[in-house]
This record gives structure tokens, C-alpha cells and sequence, in this order.
């Protein structure tokens, strides 16, 4: 029997994992991203980074940062249009990308290569605790949602319980960790998930980067759901982990597995920090406030109208207000 943060990190991370080997995303994949709905997604990340550099928040030879970058697609999207929009910084901008597994370090290097040739140079760390910098322009698009969590659940006698895993059999047993149950009664979670690991993930990224831009996107709220959100995506089907028609033994490591994020809690371990320049909206504000109907209205007067009305479409989508647009959320931190 096995705690369910194991579990979990076991599921997406361990021998044969789900992220272990590469996965497809969109149609013929599990799901759906932000990253393959638009290139538009990571033209307006670009945007912004330009922006701070001409604001001098970060110099021109920043290092942009890619927090599990998958196949390379948003950081391409990114250096695309940076070239689109301000070529010059090309030369100075340096870039990398965190990735613990070696096959998809190579996947990234081949398809970066393929689409840039050798003006692009990128440095690979396999773990965020090896990137010291001076600055840094971080992204990290739905990395906390794969962070290992616990499960807790408040029984009608008051006591808190956790999960743990047999044989994929979820069970309840009265929680022993202290931080846990303090963690529980500081921001009144009674059910749901709780992922103490995005304190160590902060602490390291505030201690090794001087100054910083850090930005990403997931699902989730300001406040605890006080309800079960993990969830299992296989072939664009959405399964509960409670689900009484899954078998986990089934899915495991075989189909994404996900939860939506409590941003208030990130937000407080980058307030612990001392770093007070915090901004959390929703994909569809970000977007905006970033610049993304800027950069349609560069595309419509350079652009047939069957194209713009195309990739007009396709921005409609991340920014809806009764999906992408709200349904994800965003951090903004500036150290």
C-alpha cells in the first residue's frame, strides 16, 4: 500500500510512465492544449516577453526558460514570433528547456533543429534545482497539474484522512502528517487535493534566479473546490478517479492523469518568498492583457481574409469564456 502522491508520480513519472514516452497531443491524442489550439498561444507569451525587455524589467540577453516543454511546440511558437515581431533579439535571447527524461530532451533538440536549424541553441537542464541564472523569463504551461497530490477527505466524525493506493484500490486512512493537516485547516480544505511538493519547486526557483519573470498557465481556481477534481483523460474522455465504471488498473500509465490547481497557495509560496509582485487572472484577461488581439490585428493586414478569419477561429477558443478563456487560470510573478 502506497500513499497516493506516489501513486500518482508513479502513474506519470515512474518506469514506463505516462510522460516518460512521448505522448501526442490534440486530435489524435489524449487531449487538448492551449499550446495546440493556437500558435497564437505562445505569439502572445513572446509579446510579453518582448514587452518586459523593453520595459528593462529583464535584459536582452535573458534566458527563456521552458518548463517541460513536451515536444517543443510552445517554445517554437515563441521564437517564431519573436522573430515575426523584434528579429534582433534573436541574436542576444538565450534558451533552455527543463526536462527530466532523455527521449523527449531528443525529441525537443530534433524538432527545434528541424525548425530552426542552428540559429537556435538550447540548453537542456533535467531537473528546475540545476538552472541558476541571473534572470530568466520562465513559462510553465500545465506543469503543477501533474504534480504528485494527496487526496483527503474529512469523515462525518470530523477527522482528516488521506489516500493511500492497494493494488489500484483507492483507500481512506486517518492522516499522520502534521503539514498536511495544517495545510488542511489554513485554507479550509475538508475534500479534495492538496500538493505540498510546489513549496520546494518556489523555494529553488527564488533562490537560484536572481530576478525573474515566471508565468503559467493550468487549470484550476483562487480557492479550494473543497471536492474531488482528479480526473483521467483518455482519447478526449474525461473519467473521475472515483468514477465507479474506471479501473484504474486499466488506465495506469496508459492515459493522463490530472487535477485542477489551488492558486492561492502558489500565489502565498511566492508571497513567502518575498516576492510581491503576484497577479493571478484568468487565461482570457492574460491573454488580452498581454496583447493577443494586437497581434490579430498585425496578422489581418498582412494576411488573405480566409486566413485571418481562420486564425481568428482558432484564438476564439483560448480565449471563450465558457472554456479555455476561463477555465484556465494564470500566474504572473515578477521577482
Amino acid at each position: 500500500m502506497i500513499r497516493f502522491n506516489e501513486y500518482f508520480n508513479d502513474w506519470l513519472y515512474g518506469n514506463n510512465g505516462y510522460y516518460a514516452n512521448y505522448k501526442q497531443i490534440g486530435k489524435e491524442g489524449d487531449f487538448y492544449t492551449s499550446v495546440s489550439t493556437s500558435s497564437f498561444f505562445g505569439g502572445t507569451i513572446a509579446k510579453r516577453l518582448i514587452d518586459s525587455i523593453e520595459k528593462n524589467i529583464l535584459p536582452k540577453n535573458t534566458t527563456l526558460v521552458e518548463v517541460g516543454a513536451h515536444h517543443g511546440y510552445l517554445l517554437a511558437d515563441i521564437i517564431q514570433f519573436i522573430y515575426t515581431l523584434k528579429p534582433k533579439l534573436l541574436e542576444t535571447l538565450n534558451f533552455a528547456i527543463v526536462e527530466r527524461f532523455e527521449n523527449l530532451q531528443e525529441q525537443q533538440k530534433n524538432y527545434l533543429k528541424d525548425s530552426f536549424g542552428d540559429v537556435i541553441k538550447i540548453k537542456h537542464y533535467n531537473d528546475i534545482s540545476e538552472v541558476k541564472l541571473n534572470n530568466a523569463f520562465i513559462v510553465a504551461n500545465e506543469i503543477f497539474d501533474a504534480f504528485g497530490c494527496d487526496l483527503v477527505y474529512t469523515n462525518k466524525d470530523g477527522i482528516l484522512q488521506n489516500a493511500y493506493v492497494n493494488e489500484h484500490k483507492i483507500e481512506f486512512k486517518d492522516c499522520q502528517d502534521v503539514e498536511l493537516i495544517e495545510h488542511c485547516k489554513k485554507y479550509s480544505i475538508e475534500k479534495g487535493e492538496v500538493c505540498l511538493n510546489y513549496k520546494e519547486f518556489v523555494q529553488t526557483i527564488c533562490k537560484n534566479i536572481s530576478s525573474f519573470e515566471f508565468l503559467t498557465f493550468d487549470y484550476g481556481d483562487r480557492y479550494p473546490r473543497n471536492d474531488f477534481s482528479t480526473r483521467i483523460y483518455e482519447s478526449h474522455n474525461v473519467y473521475p478517479i472515483f468514477d465507479e465504471e474506471i479501473h484504474l488498473k486499466k488506465l495506469f500509465k496508459k492515459s493522463d492523469i490530472t487535477y485542477d490547481v489551488h492558486f492561492n497557495y502558489l500565489k502565498d509560496l511566492f508571497l513567502q518568498e518575498n516576492v510581491k509582485d503576484v497577479k493571478f487572472n484568468t487565461q482570457l484577461k492574460s491573454l488580452v492583457d498581454f496583447g493577443i488581439l494586437d497581434l490579430l490585428e498585425i496578422l489581418k493586414a498582412n494576411v488573405d481574409e480566409n486566413t485571418y478569419l481562420r486564425e481568428t477561429q482558432k484564438v476564439k477558443i483560448l480565449l471563450e469564456p465558457t472554456g479555455m478563456g476561463d477555465r484556465f487560470k494564470t500566474l504572473s510573478i515578477i521577482k
